[in-house]
């Protein structure tokens, strides 16, 4: 016997339970690595780490589960936070206390109506 016969015997011998926990685990994991792919793939070069995506692709790859979620987790350079209420005084250099209270409600709340 061949050593793939015995591994399909083996599988085959398993409860059904243990069969679908496996199918799914395997479901999440190349779900999970293609979403991780997709976002290396649209992630621009300036915020990776290590500053090369090859090196990534082969981490989610090579490394299955773990090389998805390391790069998910620390692959991407944080964004400076910027303060939306904080740019109007930028645009605006004269705009009063008001104005930047108003565009922070406009912001928070979307845009008075009339």
């Amino acid at each position: 016997m061949n050593d793939f016969s015995t591994v399909f015997d083996e599988l085959a011998a398993l409860p059904t339970a243990v069969k679908i926990a496996l199918g799914v685990l395997y479901l999440v994991q190349i779900g999970l690595e293609v979403y991780a792919l997709i976002n290396l793939w649209k992630t621009p070069v300036e915020r990776i780490q290590l500053g090369k995506k090859w090196v990534w692709v082969l981490l989610i790859l090579f490394v299955n589960m773990v090389g998805a979620i390391i790069y998910l987790v620390a692959g991407k350079k944080p964004v400076a936070a910027v303060d939306p209420a904080r740019q109007v005084t930028a645009e605006e250099p004269g705009a009063n206390r008001a104005d930047r209270a108003a565009a922070a409600a406009d912001l928070l709340y979307g845009p008075k109506e009339g």
